[in-house]
This record gives structure tokens, C-alpha cells and sequence, in this order.
């Protein structure tokens, strides 16, 4: 598949399970939910906004936990417990006068298709299920929750040409 004009991407949409963490779910006996979010997928997500890219999260499952990491992590526009998640998706480019061709969307299974069929750019991690990783532009290396939204955000940043203003800002 060829890939997009990155340049166009101004807007990075996210699933939560099997994206930004590994997909697996911990549930308490008292019912609290936990998951594992890897720490460089965070400052890969932290370097998108900080370079004017707007990050949204949409995911299926309803967790306080994905509440505290977006809070964490300066991401202000948090939908959950969505089960169709294009209508959602669809409003959120349109409150911004977007184009599905100026957004790219991280998912990592079949509830994701249908955004992932429409987005300028569609994402995911090595380990999505296979009709996933067809519809995809970019495919990570790397699996869900261990570094693939790393890998996703350096292509964004990498194809737009804006690596190298992020590494300056850590080399002082």
C-alpha cells in the first residue's frame, strides 16, 4: 500500500487496548481495572502534541485508568465506551474543519476498520489482527504496548520532516 502525504496529518487518533497497551485487561476482585502502559509510547505521544499535532482517544472499553495516562500525557479529548467509533471520529474532524485525509488513526482490530478504511493515514502495531495490518499505511515493528506508538509517531514527525527540530530539543 502506498503511503500517504504525511505533511496532510494534522490530527492522530489512538486506540487504547492493543495499541497504547499490550490488550491485556487486569480486573480486581473488587472490580478496578489496571493496565500497562509503556513509557517511551508516553513520550512519543507527549512529542506529538508538543509538535502542534492534536491527539484524540477513542476506545470501546470504559476505564478510569485511560482518564489519569491522557490526563498524564496532556490529552484533553478522551471517548470511551464507544462501540462505532467512524460517527465519533467523523465529528471530532469536523468540529475542527478537517478532512479524513488530514488525520491518521492507531488501531489494532476490527472494531477500528472502519476509521482506519477513511483516515488519510491508518496505523498499527505489528500484532493486529490481520485484516487490520492489510488496511494499514504503516505497520510497527514493534508490538502493541511495547513501543509501536513510538514507531508510529517518528514516521508522522520523520515523513513531515520535523525529527530533527525534536531532537534539538533534547540536545542541549
Amino acid at each position: 500500500m502506498k503511503t500517504p502525504d504525511l505533511s496532510a496529518i494534522k490530527l492522530v487518533g489512538f486506540d487504547v487496548d492493543g495499541v497504547l497497551t499490550n490488550g491485556g485487561i487486569t480486573i480486581q476482585d473488587d472490580g478496578q481495572e489496571s493496565k500497562r502502559f509503556y513509557s517511551r509510547d508516553g513520550l512519543g505521544l507527549s512529542i506529538l502534541a508538543r509538535s502542534g499535532l492534536e491527539t484524540v482517544i477513542i476506545t470501546g472499553r470504559q476505564s478510569r485508568v485511560v482518564e489519569i495516562r491522557a490526563r498524564d500525557l496532556g490529552i484533553t479529548e478522551v471517548h470511551q465506551q464507544v462501540k462505532d467509533k467512524w460517527p465519533v471520529f467523523e465529528t471530532i474532524l469536523k468540529q475542527r474543519g478537517l478532512e479524513p485525509g488530514q488525520a491518521a488513526f492507531a488501531g489494532d482490530d476490527l472494531i477500528d476498520l472502519p476509521i482506519l478504511r477513511r483516515v488519510g493515514l491508518a496505523l498499527a502495531p505489528a500484532d493486529a489482527c490481520p485484516e487490520v495490518l492489510a488496511a494499514a499505511h504503516f505497520v510497527s515493528s514493534a508490538r502493541a504496548g511495547q513501543g509501536a506508538v513510538r514507531q508510529m509517531v517518528e514516521f508522522i514527525l520523520k515523513g513531515q520532516g520535523r525529527w530533527a527540530e525534536v531532537l534539538s530539543h533534547y540536545q542541549s
